[in-house]
């Protein structure tokens, strides 16, 4: 009977730290990007704008779902719950604070790669469905974006492993304990790339993420809106919510493995999740702080920046520290 009022307790958190997440991060981009073009951003609905998300949500719950004449009706249908579905599993994973983790798994990283591969399966479902050649386009993207940023992604994982020892996110984070000097973004006694690996490993995530400048499965300029192009209502609302939900996920999963999750900076203050929190907002900042301010990048160069420097640099970089762990 504990587990199962723990586990409702959890899912009650979750639905609402998500549902504060989808919606007022959309107001920190509109807020975010109106600052850098030196405009106001949304200022009418509610002060400061901050009712604008809930009005959003009405409007997008009132409108109607339209299914094209040409599309494949269930895939079109289903594309954007798939979209959904693992952003929300995900979070079952994720240790804000020491034993603050709805479910404990010793494979969490293991899960939490495994869940977030299915998430490009429901663009491709998208762009096939909706019978438009420009969403079918953004699918095919979206899956070779994919794949070339999920190997240097998964390697650079894999050299965190080496250094901790363990897939469970929990541990990985206790492993940092002591002090930012003990994050392994400053870990240099196992890698002299780590700070490398913790850009490759931010990049990676923005792109997996599908975020600008590497937004090439939506490209209003080359595909009218990408694969979602024949949603509107709650379907292209879905969408919407995947992709905050997955920034989110990114950015904490970044602070588990190179920020020391909830551990303090400094060690004479106390640990918490206030301490994670602040370092997953940081990043969220920093994705609509890059989304603003530099431009999309062409497809080539999307794929080359991949192949060619993150795919080899993430490799040296795991030799490096297999020769770390094995001299010193």
């Amino acid at each position: 009977m504990d587990e199962l009022i723990r586990l409702l307790s959890y899912f009650v958190g979750i639905a609402a730290f998500l549902g504060f997440n989808l919606a007022y991060l959309g107001w920190v981009e509109r807020k975010g990007a109106g600052h850098i073009q030196r405009r106001n951003g949304p200022k009418e609905v509610g002060p400061y704008g901050l009712l604008q998300p809930l009005a959003d949500g009405l409007k997008l719950m009132s409108k109607q779902l339209v299914v094209p004449a040409a599309a494949d009706k269930p895939l079109f249908m289903c594309a954007p719950v798939l979209a959904m579905v693992p952003a929300v599993l995900l979070f079952v994973v994720i240790p804000f604070g020491d034993g603050l983790v709805p479910r404990q798994f010793n494979s969490g990283l293991l899960m939490m790669f495994a869940f977030a591969s299915v998430a490009v399966l429901s663009i491709l479902m998208a762009g096939w469905g909706s019978g438009n050649k420009y969403s079918l386009i953004a699918g095919t993207r979206a899956v070779s974006q994919n794949i070339a940023f999920e190997i240097p992604m998964l390697i650079t994982a894999i050299t965190i492993v080496m250094i901790t020892g363990t897939l469970d996110l929990s541990e990985i984070v206790r492993y940092q304990d002591g002090g930012f000097w003990r994050w392994n973004i400053f870990r240099l006694d196992k890698s002299i790339l780590m700070p490398a690996s913790f850009l490759i490993f931010y990049i990676c995530s923005m792109a997996e993420t599908n975020r600008a400048p590497f937004d090439l499965g939506e490209a209003e300029s080359e595909l009218v809106a990408g694969y979602h192009t024949e949603y509107g209502g709650m379907g292209f609302g879905l969408f919407m919510m995947a992709e905050y939900a997955n920034l989110v996920i990114g950015c904490s999963l970044t602070t588990i493995l190179f920020l020391g999750g909830w551990q303090s900076p400094f060690g004479i203050l106390p640990d918490g999740p206030h301490w994670f929190f602040l370092k997953m907002y940081f990043l969220v900042w920093c994705f609509v702080w890059m989304r603003w301010t530099f431009p999309r990048v062409t497809l080539w160069g999307l794929l080359n920046l991949s192949w060619k420097y993150l795919i080899p640099f993430s490799l040296v970089n795991l030799l490096l520290t297999a020769l770390f762990i094995k001299v010193f």
